[in-house]
């Protein structure tokens, strides 16, 4: 690969729109949620899908019912979709995700939340 198109590569990597918000992983079966306040949704929903797939790395709040259940028990949800803002920093938009997932979080009932 040549300079220039590592360069834009990185650009276009660094420019990219960052969609952020917050998920839960869902137990089908008890109906437990966890809730994730996360600044890219995409990247979250590609890593349950490997944990599903393989297994490995289940996230410690979920594992006990991971493995009494099974993965396929186990769904991702996207509650809401947060945009970073273009002259928001990174630090901000970590801040809106983290007042948006507490907003979730209190329409649960303690006993239905990990």
């Amino acid at each position: 690969m040549q300079k220039q198109d590592r360069k834009k590569l990185t650009t276009d990597y660094k420019n990219r729109e960052m969609l952020g918000g917050v998920c839960a992983i869902k137990n089908n079966i008890n109906g437990k949620v966890w809730i994730e306040g996360v600044k890219d949704i995409v990247g979250r929903r590609n890593r349950f899908e490997f944990v599903k797939n393989t297994g490995s790395a289940v996230p410690l709040n979920i594992r006990k019912d991971w493995e009494l259940y099974g993965a396929e028990a186990f769904s991702f949800e996207v509650l809401e979709e947060l945009k970073k803002g273009e002259t928001q920093t990174d630090a901000e938009f970590a801040v809106d995700i983290e007042t948006l997932k507490d907003i979730f979080i209190e329409k649960f009932k303690p006993e239905q939340l990990y």
